[in-house]
């Protein structure tokens, strides 16, 4: 899986494909490659091991031209990345097709068709679609009529184009449980796996439903749904334009986006809050009656978004009487869970196209829960279309595969998700208007935040020799700990871990030596005692401790202790602005090792397959 791209126009699409394939560097991949069917309608590819640049320098020295094509950047799933494994494949120089997904029965369809004499180049699951498809036609059919037999035969998941010498000027696409969508120009067509590789061209979009089919020529575009049927998709216009993602002066992606979260939160806000009250319709229309009927609450999400969960988890139970559980999603599709009949779903995720997210919510479309509800930064995903209540987070686009202010938009969504709950259980007027006015503050208060960049960069020198993290922390400071954990893991590759610190003399303690460095997020609440005692032990293990907190809690800094200082803030709000700090750490250890901060080794941003 990872970035698709396809064009039929009366121009040359290289430069497009390449492009766009440019502009999905971000969800992270291993190899490149284009198809085109040249004027002689002979299908020729190029494709190379590493990034898009590398594929740029190849085909300057081997240029393909063509009306139809397709391009791909994989992010190795079966076999390991090499040219061999990049896409697009092609059955015997006729067929070809660029593919995300998994195909689950594809040793079955691989045996069948070695009995059939093809020959196999690759060790991918996607090389026998592109052999099952040329076989069909092979026999009599037509690209589409291939197609379609062909994924009626496939089990898993694919988003598929597929181009044929045969039939130069065709493309014939088909989505199921990864997304596509059609660019639409003027007597020009474009498909991707996300918007943002086509603005350049395009900003005119037909989104693919689960089950789509499409067949699309320069005359134009006709869509056949899961039941065979002939249906119109609508046309939307985005808003999002091709500059939109830019690093403007900033050395990374991820820089930026860090850098981004006082302007996100503060449109995340925008227009939710009148009279000093919360509009509950920002959840959707039907939000106001329904949610004064919910006694649970079921958050499933993965990652980043989990632990954003898990943040939230904590502010049901302390601000109401509603029951919260929180679920990896792809834990959470092989169990038998039960499900009391007034409890909300909720599903989060910063693209909307997370598969186990999106499987997770058609599950639970079936289990009897009082209604869905989807935390999302990309308002044309899968996510938004099929839950029944949306909170969009307006985090704006983020390209840095480490998340970062998806994050905490996510963290506001799900705080005002949980004060609306909370009014029903005796929260007053005058406390909604107390945490709205902390919210507002938000954004100036951050942006203090990074002043402290100069501190932690310092204090990240010590850390580029490290192989091994501790992170702690306690109540609300756990997932936050955890989420610090994961970003230093993401873009540092350095191991590191998040513990309860209560958990400590259960095992961890044991780590503990002058090599194994340990932060804690320590705010001044009413578990600072506690924390207080775990980290003595610590210290007492000639541990060397980073503390993020608003007060001088007994520790004076020394060789053992290193203080970063953080601003008194409502306990609810903690959560959002501790993580900050932890995001700048991790970048600065990723930047003085070298590494590629924005695109990490083996990791996607929309993680479309199981």
């Amino acid at each position: 899986m990872c970035g698709i791209v396809g064009a039929v126009a009366q121009r040359n699409v290289t430069p497009i494909l390449l492009e766009g394939l440019r502009r999905l560097e971000y969800r992270g991949y291993d190899s490149a490659g284009i198809a085109v069917i040249d004027e002689n309608t002979a299908l020729d590819r190029v494709r190379v091991l590493g990034k898009v640049g590398a594929l740029e320098a190849a085909l300057a020295d081997r240029p393909l031209k063509g009306t139809t094509g397709i391009a791909h950047t994989r992010w190795a799933t079966h076999g390991q990345p090499s040219v061999s494994n990049a896409h697009p494949h092609i059955s015997r120089d006729e067929t070809g097709v660029v593919h995300n997904g998994i195909i689950e029965n594809h040793d079955a369809l691989r045996q069948a068709q070695r009995k059939a004499g093809y020959v196999f180049d690759s060790d991918t699951d996607t090389e026998v679609i592109a052999n099952q498809i040329h076989a069909h036609s092979a026999g009599g059919a037509d690209l589409l009529q291939a197609v379609s037999r062909t994924v009626v035969e496939l089990q898993g998941a694919y988003a598929l184009v597929v181009i044929s010498r045969r039939e130069r000027g065709r493309l014939v696409v088909a989505r199921a449980g990864s997304p596509l969508l059609i660019g639409i120009g003027i007597g020009e067509f474009f498909v991707a796996s996300d918007m943002f590789a086509l603005l350049p061209v395009t900003q005119r979009f037909i989104i693919l439903e689960e089950g789509d089919i499409a067949d699309i020529t320069e005359q134009g575009v006709s869509i056949i749904d899961r039941d065979g049927r002939c249906v119109d998709r609508p046309v939307i216009v985005s808003a999002m334009r091709a500059e939109a993602a830019e690093k403007a002066d900033y050395r990374h992606y991820m820089l930026k986006e860090i850098h981004d979260q006082p302007e996100a939160i503060a449109e995340t806000l925008e227009g939710r809050i009148s009279n000093h009250r919360l509009a509950v319709m920002s959840f959707g229309m039907a939000a106001e009656g329904l949610l004064d009927q919910i006694k649970a609450i079921h958050i499933v999400a993965c990652g980043t978004s989990y632990h954003a969960g898990l943040v939230a988890r904590y502010w049901f139970e302390n601000l109401t009487r509603i029951a919260c559980s929180v679920d990896i999603a792809s834990e959470y599709r092989y169990r038998h869970t039960l499900v009391d009949a007034d409890t909300l779903f909720v599903c989060i995720s910063q693209s909307g196209e997370t598969l186990d997210t999106l499987e997770a919510l058609r599950l639970a479309r079936t289990k009897g829960y009082r209604s869905t509800l989807a935390i999302c930064n990309a308002p044309e995903s899968a996510l938004t279309r099929e839950a029944e209540l949306v909170f969009l987070t307006r985090a704006g686009k983020e390209i840095g595969v480490a998340s970062t202010k998806a994050f905490t938009t996510q963290l506001v969504a799900l705080l005002m998700l949980v004060i609306i709950s909370a009014r029903r259980f005796g929260l007053t007027a005058a406390q909604e208007a107390e945490f709205i006015m902390q919210l507002e503050k938000l954004p100036a208060l951050i942006n203090t935040l990074f002043e402290r960049r100069r501190e932690i960069a310092s204090m990240a020198e010590e850390f580029v020799h490290k192989q091994h993290v501790l992170y702690l922390g306690r109540g609300t400071m756990l997932p936050v700990a955890m989420e610090g954990a994961l970003k230093l893991k993401e873009v540092s590759y350095i191991h590191a871990e998040a513990y309860a610190a209560g958990e400590l003399k259960h095992g961890p303690l044991a780590l503990v030596d002058e090599d194994m460095p340990v932060v804690a997020v320590a705010p001044g609440n009413q578990l600072i005692e506690k924390l207080k005692s775990n980290l003595h032990e610590v210290k007492a293990r000639g541990g060397v401790l980073y503390l993020y907190s608003d007060q001088a809690i007994g520790f004076e800094e020394d060789a053992q202790v290193k203080l970063i200082p953080m601003p008194k803030i409502n306990d609810y709000l903690a959560p959002i602005v501790y993580t900050i700090p932890l995001q700048l750490f991790a970048y600065e250890v990723a930047v003085l090792k070298g590494l590629d901060v924005d695109q990490p080794r083996n990791l996607a941003k929309s993680v479309t397959v199981e």
